[in-house]
């Protein structure tokens, strides 16, 4: 095995990452000289440092890497390629093998000796990767018995009868539940952890010799486990029961509906599979109504902006449009609104596609196109039920636009959805779609553009100085007086130094100069400068007033709000 740690200087280093200033730096080592303490022990003692951070920092003055151990780092294949005897030993797991090199978890940077035996011992270059130690010790507990567990799992299969597992609708527990099929519990972990761990989807798809289970958390994939390929469809099978769907059919998309409970709540997933190469593939949408917001003071929504929109919202009639791309929590803000306006004197009616969460006293409907229920036609039928208000999950097509603007200027509020990037490209879109200017113009009340930025995971929240040109570049003020956080990462946050997300909204009233614009059928640069003109909050002002606040960073704003900084 080549080992050779690359040294750089700790105070540089932490000056660098922004954590000290050169001034604290001089006085710490003051501190070291004179009382001959490691200048770690003496960063840690005066709090400057955490000893999780001090060792982060250690790991990359050595030029090793530094994760928090996870149970989706560790593949469950390579993981007895090390004794167990000898894991526990010298406190090390192997992590993942990449062609001749073994990534090996360790708390010791300097145990070289360690290193050496574990690359006679697999036959593998070793590549050290810093963990803490307690990590290491839960990962050995937890990936040695559960690599036994799906070789039971493997064992059983063909005594498993997928035709014989009790179809039950609710699981009193999904963790604890240990009795039954292994390939019942094995599903059920994967729901338990997923719902746990806050995820929105989870996927499961086959690959060349094993089957990956990742889970969607504030918008990026996690990959979770990654039982071996022979399992992989005894798990859609069951899966499949659950949903209530055709086990024997393997060749068509099918799409159903699961109810757990876990914890002392109910949860819904939406079920869908899809035919592959390698085998079916599914992927479920949690929809955890205890973890969803539907209050619009909570959504991040500016004080002034909030109340602007609150007045919008309680217009007798008009259209009220939010747009963004997939995933910009549109449909979460028309459910806030709606259970804003939610009350015995209004009849509420909604037209979704599909109906994620349901609401007492509101008339949900689900669009069913294979029988001709399309939006459009749902919208003429639904005006016949004396509506006060009406929610269009989307607007796709021209009939559906016609439709919404029609029930906006008879006396309707009417709110949907269009899948545009920022409110000029909204009107346009109406425009494009043969909407007349006229009707445009005077049944649009506002259009809210959304997104969403990942939040600064809680717990492993830190803040630095940074650098002068970046500060003057975005216009934040002095470099000197600006403080600004970041994650570090962490276990409870999958390393990435995120939890949890936040919107951040633009909103666009459609005041007397717009709609006369609107008439004139202007072009998408034209109401932009209008937009730049009207709208003193913007999606980038917003973002940045998130990162002053210390809710997000600068390179979420950058990588979500397109040409914002």
């Amino acid at each position: 095995m080549k080992y050779a740690p690359k040294r750089r200087k700790l105070g540089e280093l932490l000056v660098r990452h922004g954590r000290i200033t050169p001034e604290q730096l001089t006085a710490y080592l003051r501190t070291h000289r004179e009382q001959g303490r490691p200048l770690g022990q003496v960063l840690v003692d005066e709090e400057a440092l955490s000893p999780d951070e001090l060792t982060k920092i250690l790991g990359e003055q050595l030029g090793i890497p530094h994760v928090w151990l996870r149970k989706g780092l560790v593949d469950p294949r390579i993981v007895h390629a090390l004794p167990k005897d000898k894991a526990l030993r010298y406190q090390v797991i192997p992590m993942f093998r990449v062609g001749g090199k073994l990534a090996l978890a360790t708390a010791d940077p300097h145990a070289v000796f360690i290193f050496d035996d574990v690359a006679r011992i697999t036959g593998l270059d070793v590549l050290p990767v810093l963990c803490r130690a307690e990590d290491i010790n839960d990962a050995i507990k937890e990936c040695y018995r559960e690599n036994a567990s799906i070789d039971e799992v493997m064992a059983s299969e063909e005594e498993t009868s997928i035709d014989r597992v009790q179809q039950e609708d609710h699981l009193s527990d999904l963790a604890q539940k240990i009795e039954g099929s292994p390939v019942i519990n094995l599903a059920n972990s994967i729901l338990a952890r997923a719902i746990r761990d806050g995820a929105s989807d989870i996927h499961i798809e086959p690959q060349i010799g094993r089957s990956v289970v990742r889970i969607r958390i504030d918008g990026l994939l996690y990959e979770l486990m990654a039982p071996k390929a022979e399992i992989h469809q005894a798990v859609v099978s069951r899966l499949k029961v659950m949903a209530k769907l055709d086990i024997s059919e393997h060749r068509l998309p099918q799409d159903g509906r699961i109810q757990v409970q876990l914890d002392g709540r109910t949860v819904d997933l939406r079920f869908s599979s899809m035919p592959g190469v390698l085998g079916e593939k599914v992927v479920m949408r949690v929809l955890d109504r205890s973890q969803a917001l539907f209050d619009l003071n909570k959504l991040g929504f500016d004080p002034t902006m909030l109340e602007r929109f609150n007045t919008l919202l309680h217009n007798p009639h008009g259209l009220i449009l939010t747009c963004g791309p997939t995933g910009s929590g549109k449909t979460t803000t028309l459910y806030a609104a709606l259970a804003s306006l939610n009350a015995r004197e209004n009849n509420i009616v909604t037209i979704e596609d599909p109906v994620e969460y349901q609401f007492p006293n509101i008339n949900q409907n689900q669009v069913r196109e294979g029988v001709g229920l399309t939006f459009a036609r749902f919208i003429k039928h639904a005006l016949r039920q004396d509506p006060d208000i009406m929610m269009v999950g989307e607007i796709r097509d021209r009939e559906t636009a016609e439709t919404a603007v029609q029930a906006a200027l008879t006396g309707h509020l009417v709110l949907s959805t269009l899948h545009t990037n920022d409110s000029p490209s909204t009107i346009t879109r109406l425009l494009d779609m043969g909407i007349e200017p006229y009707l445009v113009s005077s049944s649009l009340l506002a259009t809210v553009t959304q997104r969403l930025l990942r939040t600064i995971c809680p717990d492993c929240r830190t803040t630095f100085y940074p650098p002068e040109e970046v500060v003057r570049e975005l216009g934040l003020g002095d470099g000197k007086s600006v403080r600004l956080a970041q994650g570090r990462g962490c276990k409870k946050c999958y390393d990435s130094g995120y939890r949890g997300r936040l919107g951040v909204y633009e909103l666009l009233e459609c005041d007397d100069e717009l709609r006369s614009l609107i008439l004139s059928r202007p072009t998408v640069d034209t109401l932009r400068q209008h937009l730049n003109r009207s709208a003193p909050k913007t999606l980038r002002s917003e973002g940045l007033r998130k990162v002053m606040d210390g809710f997000t960073t600068l390179e979420e704003v950058k990588s979500i709000i397109t040409g914002a900084c």
